[in-house]
């Protein structure tokens, strides 16, 4: 397929009055459905997990997918994904971020619970999510390396703590212009 905007629009010349343009749930949808928007083009956007479930078969390019998303389409079979409206775009993608950074804080408290029972010490008996409860946690481990390992993910956490708030602030500040 010819990149950007004005190849693509050549060469689907001929078939817009009958063409629906549907693409897999990857981070590249944007431009094209804002293109699709732009020049009145029907846009579908399939949801990537469930079509993976759907589809899945070992022979992968992007003719085999093409036609497998194309023969979903036609069936009403394809599952369909929520196309963001383009300024509400940006909100998502701090969302998306959050997520992740939300994945790596906890990630961090699991491998401290981890190297504790590793170490087959009694349970840490408080919740170390909170910040008031982390006290001491280095210092249970009598290894000064594993201690220094345990500082390591505490120091982590802290900063992901303040890192969260913050995106979190923006997250409201910023859904708020969408809907107060």
């Amino acid at each position: 397929m010819p990149a950007g905007p004005e190849p693509l629009l050549k060469t689907i010349a001929p078939y817009r009055t009958d063409l629906v343009v549907c693409v897999e749930c990857v981070f590249t949808w944007y431009w094209l459905a804002d293109l699709c928007a732009r020049e009145g083009i029907p846009f579908v956007l399939g949801h990537a997990l469930y079509m993976k479930a759907i589809h899945g078969g070992k022979a992968k390019n992007d003719k085999i997918d093409a036609q497998k998303i194309a023969v979903l389409l036609r069936g009403g079979m394809l599952p369909q994904a929520y196309v963001y409206p383009e300024e509400m775009r940006a909100t998502r993608d701090l969302l998306r971020r959050r997520l992740h950074l939300t994945r790596k804080h906890a990630e961090l408290l699991a491998h401290i619970h981890h190297t504790n029972s590793q170490y087959n010490l009694p349970e840490i008996g408080k919740k170390i999510a909170s910040k008031a409860n982390r006290d001491g946690v280095a210092a249970r481990f009598p290894d000064p390396a594993v201690q220094k390992n345990v500082e390591v993910d505490l120091a982590l956490i802290d900063f992901y703590d303040q890192l969260l708030r913050d995106v979190e602030l923006t997250i409201v500040q910023t859904a708020k212009q969408h809907n107060a």
